[in-house]
């Protein structure tokens, strides 16, 4: 596969996962200013925009048509629709039709509200996220899961991982100055709710919210789960499981890691080291993918 198709596909992926994670924490947001405590709504919304990465944009009280709308603001919906529908196109006769008449469905849904801003933006947001589930499904079912899909997972799943490391980076700071409300956005903030009481009840405690969230292999959006289907995809590629620093070998001791880790050993040497390490090794994967798989050397180039 040509290295610009490799990188088309791995960067729709993850603008569609970016936008299916910013419309889902943007609408536990609305939700939590419902309640009236003595945490404001400045306060959350730079929780939000912190935990979206450094967008170097003013938090006000108001952030909802920013994050929704705004196409310089690089973590917005619209933004990222937009450059997942022109990945998309450019590789157009590497996916399935269905694909890329859902993708483009899905920009002109969101370029019509963002237009008209709709004064409910939860319908913006329950639209995006049934289109952006839509896709997923389309795309399972539809293409060949062969490279270009092992592609597509990569993107999907390491942008997952950054994305919640991110998210937990911020929301388990100052532990003790939670309230049941704020722990309860959190959890569906990961879509991890009703999987979390299916396992430990109602009963939210911060050991369990880290081990849920962060160690559990079986939960979709959970770090460690994400990060064993970036593993598992990478070593589906060719020289996927060669030895020496590629990908693959850099993401699997990132799994294994995760999958040795306990709860004990989080809280005592502190959430944040091990976010940030998460992450670190998340940058570290990227890294050695493009270099592996999209910046080839101009001699290989041109004697392959």
């Amino acid at each position: 596969m040509l290295s610009r198709v490799a990188d088309s596909l791995f960067w729709m992926s993850r603008y569609v996962e970016r936008v299916e994670h910013t419309a889902r924490i943007v609408r536990v947001q609305l939700n939590l200013m419902v309640d009236r405590s003595e945490i404001t709504d400045l306060d959350r919304w730079g929780r939000v925009v912190r935990s979206l990465g450094n967008l170097k944009i003013p938090v006000t009280e108001d952030m909802t048509k920013t994050l929704l709308y705004d196409l310089d603001c690089g973590a917005s919906i619209l933004h990222c629709v937009t450059r997942a529908r022109e990945n998309c196109r450019q590789v157009r006769n590497q996916v399935s039709t269905e694909m890329f008449e859902q993708l483009n469905r899905l920009y002109y849904t969101v370029r019509g509200l963002g237009i008209e801003q709709s004064p409910d933006p939860m319908e913006f947001l329950i639209a995006v996220d049934e289109g952006v589930n839509l896709f997923h499904g389309i795309t399972d079912s539809t293409l060949s899961h062969s490279e270009g899909w092992q592609f597509i997972q990569i993107g999907k799943f390491l942008e997952r991982t950054v994305n919640t490391a991110a998210l937990l980076d911020v929301q388990f700071r100052d532990i003790e100055k939670k309230n049941h409300i704020e722990w309860v956005g959190l959890l569906r903030s990961c879509t991890a709710f009703e999987a979390y009481c299916r396992a430990y009840t109602a009963n939210l405690q911060v050991e369990r919210m880290l081990q849920f969230l962060m160690l559990n292999t079986d939960f979709p959006h959970s770090l460690a789960f994400a990060c064993g289907r970036v593993h598992a995809a990478l070593r589906e590629l060719p020289g996927g499981d060669a030895l020496g620093g590629n990908p693959a070998r850099i993401a699997g001791r990132l799994y294994s890691a995760l999958q040795y880790l306990q709860v004990e050993e989080i809280l005592a040497s502190g959430v944040h080291k091990h976010l940030e390490e998460i992450r670190r090794g998340c940058f570290q994967i990227h890294s050695a993918f493009q270099e592996e798989y999209i910046d080839y050397p101009l001699d290989v180039e041109l004697t392959g």
